[in-house]
């Protein structure tokens, strides 16, 4: 009973903890805008940059990409240009696969990506993702690699393809 107590305790210390820093990162953040259907909608080009969960996209980033079917639907969607950026704790947490996955839905829905490949010797500085910059994040919240010149290079690279394809439609 005393052991039970005292890890009921522990865990409401514990969830009080959280709800403390969920709270501080709420206001820290409140102005930033949040993406909408409407947001997917307009915009030629697209760059969703997502946490890596286990080698998996994040299940808020699901929920969002599943209120998506009506857009798709109605073929909204389609010949946008995408591409993705991820990061995770560790070189070696599923950065890759997180993109990949990501990638499924927008092959779903018609997009053309946008990958860096190895189009540009950038993308070797940063670790060599030919699918999208990842970058390892430490403890505190810090990058490891430098990606500054491989995020620029995708970034270019999705927007130069956007008007490719804009201009193909005209």
């Amino acid at each position: 009973m005393k052991l039970q107590l005292a890890l009921d305790l522990v865990n409401i210390q514990g969830a009080i903890e959280l709800v403390k820093e969920v709270e501080e990162h709420v206001e820290e953040t409140k102005s930033v805008p949040e993406v909408t259907l409407n947001d997917l909608e307009w915009a030629d080009a697209i760059i969703f940059s997502i946490p890596t969960r286990f080698g998996n996209v994040p299940g808020q980033v699901k929920q969002f990409l599943d209120t998506t079917g009506g857009l798709w639907f109605n073929g909204k969607l389609a010949n946008k240009v995408v591409s993705a950026m991820t990061s995770a704790q560790n070189p070696h947490g599923g950065q890759e696969q997180t993109i990949l996955s990501l990638y499924t839905t927008m092959h779903h829905w018609g997009t053309i990506v946008a990958s860096p490949g190895y189009t540009d010797p950038v993308i070797f500085g940063s670790g060599g993702n030919p699918y999208g910059t990842s970058v390892t994040v430490d403890q505190d919240g810090n990058m490891v690699e430098d990606v500054q010149a491989t995020v620029k290079h995708q970034a270019k690279r999705t927007v130069t393809v956007a008007e490719w394809v804009k201009k193909g439609n005209q």
